[in-house]
């Protein structure tokens, strides 16, 4: 890997923020999200959004500084310190940190939509618009860094298209969708029409951890949250690969790229060995690398083993992202310094992970 190899940052995140709804039309005010907190404890205040008449979108914990520091020190990550950073408030400390760490561009995702906002369709259009042309502004800031996943209303089909269409216009690199919209599995039929238009436009479908069946998300409010959020996000997502490689949008849109963010990638040979069993059942040819065949990338974090993913998965096939923004168990702003610092790792994968690949996935 050479010092001009563009480092790709294929998982980082903006925090919303009072600002985000600047960008709501006039008359789409009524929807605006309106910003609850906990009392603080321990240094953190956990923050919430009320839309549409419900406590809906989680926001990322407000930790003090100390607090912060003292979980850095029992996960050994690092995390991001600078809430303008985090929040796009100064869109130039977050270059200045892409700088820092040799990062050429970093793809943005959402932290409020992880679960579905309002049933209605007016207010998700709404929302999802509005936080659309926020990211087209902060794109607009960045000389084409900070490009960034384009929030898709579901509910809606012809307001979908078009926000892909204009996402496309204005540095959005690939369409969001969570791995249950509603009460449908990703390859239902009703998505043709995204998937169709995401192909003519070059967009891939990213799957970003997150549950948008409100029903399943209760079932796994578990009491002790983070083992609940483990199956009410990462599992989903895991599923929804097993599902799209199953599935025969491969066949009716060839083109078509998918990415499947913040799940880690140690899960990828199981899945991909249960894939080839129902493959041969089905009367299905199997070929090896089908990942990239298929055109599905998988990010992955430091903890997996990375060598042995490459071995059964393919070499091309893997992304790395920092969940910049975020302090969860996949949150490392020093992830990216960190791998390409590792001597275990052969040169050639570095630069496929860190670049050709996230590359690839997002048409950059």
């Amino acid at each position: 890997m050479t010092s001009e190899t563009p480092i790709i940052d294929a998982d980082a995140h903006v925090v919303e923020w009072e600002h985000t709804w600047d960008y709501l039309e006039p008359s789409e005010k009524k929807f605006r999200p309106v910003c609850l907190e906990t009392r603080e404890e321990a240094g953190i205040k956990l923050q919430f959004w009320l839309i549409d008449g419900n406590v809906r979108g989680f926001r990322q914990p407000a930790f003090s500084e100390a607090a912060l520091e003292k979980l850095s020190q029992t996960t050994g990550r690092k995390y991001a310190v600078d809430q303008t950073a985090r929040e796009m408030g100064n869109v130039g400390l977050r270059l200045d940190y892409m700088d820092r760490n040799g990062v050429e561009v970093q793809v943005l995702y959402n932290t409020i939509f992880i679960e579905a906002i309002s049933s209605r369709p007016a207010v998700e259009v709404a929302l999802y618009r509005c936080w659309n042309r926020w990211l087209a502004d902060i794109w607009s800031q960045s000389n084409n860094r900070l490009r960034w996943a384009c929030m898709v209303p579901t509910l809606s089909i012809p307001d979908a298209l078009e926000q892909l269409r204009f996402a496309k216009q204005n540095g959005g690199c690939a369409a969001l969708m969570r791995p249950v919209e509603g009460q449908r599995l990703l390859c239902d039929r009703y998505f043709y029409p995204i998937y169709d238009e995401a192909s003519r436009l070059d967009m891939p479908i990213v799957i970003h951890i997150a549950n948008g069946n409100p029903w399943l998300c209760n079932l796994y409010d578990h009491p002790f949250r983070l083992a609940g959020t483990f199956h009410r996000f990462r599992v989903p997502t895991v599923a929804s690969f097993n599902d799209v490689l199953l599935s025969e949008i491969h066949d009716v849109f060839p083109t078509l790229r998918w990415g499947f963010i913040e799940a880690s990638a140690q899960w990828l040979p199981w899945i991909l060995r249960e894939a080839k069993s129902r493959f041969r059942n089905l009367g299905r040819e199997w070929t090896e690398n089908i990942p990239r065949r298929y055109g599905m990338f998988v990010t992955c974090e430091n903890s997996d083993d990375i060598n042995y993913l490459a071995q059964q998965a393919g070499d091309d096939c893997l992304v790395i992202g920092t969940d910049y923004g975020h302090t969860d168990p996949s949150s490392d702003i020093d992830a990216i310094k960190i791998f390409r610092g590792r001597s275990d790792i052969d040169a050639d994968l570095k630069r496929k992970i860190l670049s050709d690949n996230a590359r690839a996935l997002y048409g950059l």
